[in-house]
């Protein structure tokens, strides 16, 4: 696990260093939204038909998607038990609950589980996030970013469902798994081309997301309860409910620490489109993404 993270975090490392020394005749975000935009509607879709069209879906994917439920619950009932202790302004509550509630587990969770479980971890890793996190996202998430937020700008949730490529790709790809429909070689081997960069450039991209000098210290009383939350209580409340499921022992494990993940990138879109605090969530992303690197691997090896 720990030669694993040091090699993710190379990858990470990569694309801090590219945001900084990026060629100056394009901005540095338009890089990054060149990156993320390709795997957000073409790398990331693609693996997903391709793992899920041959994935196991029976029971198991329903106890996936309840244990992944129950990560979001108990992570969203910590943070409101916190904030009814610490004052803080509607714009700082709104992005500290999504900033503890949703885990990166797509962006992080597939390519360091990838390498340390196996390929065949992904199908778990993308029923986890596609079954039950995204969609509650983009429903409750924006929700309580729109109550909090003090942006004029309102989208129906299912709207916004509508308009996130991985989601029509896991509905497409569970047709054609419940249907029985065969996968031809051809299409198999041109999906899994392009699912090969799916992992080197979420890293990638991941790291010139980070945003390094949002972290200060007068917000360390804020950032550290949602740092406790995201990397250990809604893991905790993943196992204990594991222990009541019956689950093979590498699903428990990739479900576990698919919990353990740390703040979800995409949330920062979503804290500047409704006026959130977007430096302290981004703030709250940097600090659980260093910290993961420590946290994952005492996960690990516990469960194990």
């Amino acid at each position: 696990m720990f030669m694993v993270l040091a090699q993710m975090a190379v990858l990470i490392a990569c694309g801090a260093l590219w945001q900084a020394l990026a060629p100056r005749h394009i901005p540095a975000l338009a890089h990054r939204r060149a990156l993320t935009d390709l795997v957000f509607y073409i790398l990331l879709p693609a693996m997903v038909i391709d793992v899920i069209w041959q994935a196991p879906l029976d029971i198991t994917s329903m106890k996936i998607s309840l244990l992944a439920m129950s990560g979001l619950a108990t992570a969203a009932l910590s943070i409101w038990l916190v904030l009814k202790v610490i004052p803080v302004t509607n714009a700082q509550k709104g992005a500290l609950i999504l900033a503890a509630t949703f885990p990166n587990v797509t962006y992080l969770g597939l390519p360091v589980l990838d390498q340390v479980l196996g390929s065949w971890s992904n199908a778990i890793i993308l029923q986890y996030d596609l079954f039950a996190c995204t969609p509650v996202l983009m429903t409750v998430g924006m929700l309580v970013a729109e109550y909090y937020g003090s942006h004029d700008q309102s989208a129906h949730p299912l709207k916004s469902m509508l308009k996130i490529p991985p989601l029509w790709a896991v509905t497409i790809a569970v047709l054609l798994n419940l249907l029985n429909v065969e996968r031809p070689e051809f299409i198999h081997s041109a999906l899994q081309t392009l699912s090969g960069g799916v992992v080197p450039l979420m890293l990638i991209a991941l790291g010139m997301s980070i945003r390094w000098q949002s972290l200060r210290l007068n917000l360390l009383p804020l950032l550290l309860p949602v740092a406790a939350i995201t990397l250990f209580m809604a893991p905790a409340g993943v196992w204990l409910l594991t222990q009541v499921l019956s689950l093979p022992t590498d699903i428990m494990t990739t479900v576990i620490l698919s919990a353990a993940m740390p703040t979800m990138v995409f949330g920062i879109v979503i804290c500047e489109r409704y006026g959130l605090d977007t430096s302290l969530y981004a703030a709250a992303v940097t600090l659980t993404t260093v910290l993961c690197m420590a946290s994952l691997p005492l996960w690990f090896y516990w469960i194990n």
